[in-house]
């Protein structure tokens, strides 16, 4: 792949920009379509393309498999350490309007909370899904 340099210089161009909308759709879902499962796979998508294009050992540089273990683990404790705040706060399951002393703002970080730990969640899972079928899912 190192004789194929436009493909180089265009993804080096690209992959910034392609994370960076993935976290617009993350931080822009509670108040519009999108949200945490198409942030994380916009963003495992960057990646994706950095590997495909720099080669999959590079791109284990920059994500090691134990990074995409702590993010996988990361995200799901947020999502359901969410739910159980709520629960202990007095609320249910998952109820966002105890998390704050106002209850839409307590919906309001509920939902950033959750989604979230739901984008960090699919990326790591589309990354760590990537790297196991190009067989590099090793230290």
């Amino acid at each position: 792949m190192s004789r194929h340099s436009i493909l180089r210089v265009v993804a080096k161009f690209m992959i910034p920009f392609i994370i960076l909308f993935g976290l617009y759709v993350q931080f822009h879902g509670d108040f519009g379509p999108g949200g945490g499962f198409q942030a994380g796979v916009i963003i495992a998508a960057g990646f994706v393309l950095y590997g495909l294009i720099f080669g999959i050992e590079n791109a284990r540089k920059v994500v090691p498999a134990w990074a995409t273990r702590v993010l996988l683990a990361f995200g799901v404790l947020l999502y359901g350490g969410t739910g159980v705040a709520s629960f202990f706060l007095g609320g249910n399951f998952l109820g966002y309007n105890v998390l704050a002393n106002d209850p839409v703002a307590g919906q309001h970080l509920g939902i950033l909370l959750v989604e979230a730990g739901v984008g960090i969640t699919v990326a790591a899972t589309m990354m760590t899904l990537f790297f196991v079928f190009a067989g590099q899912d090793h230290e």
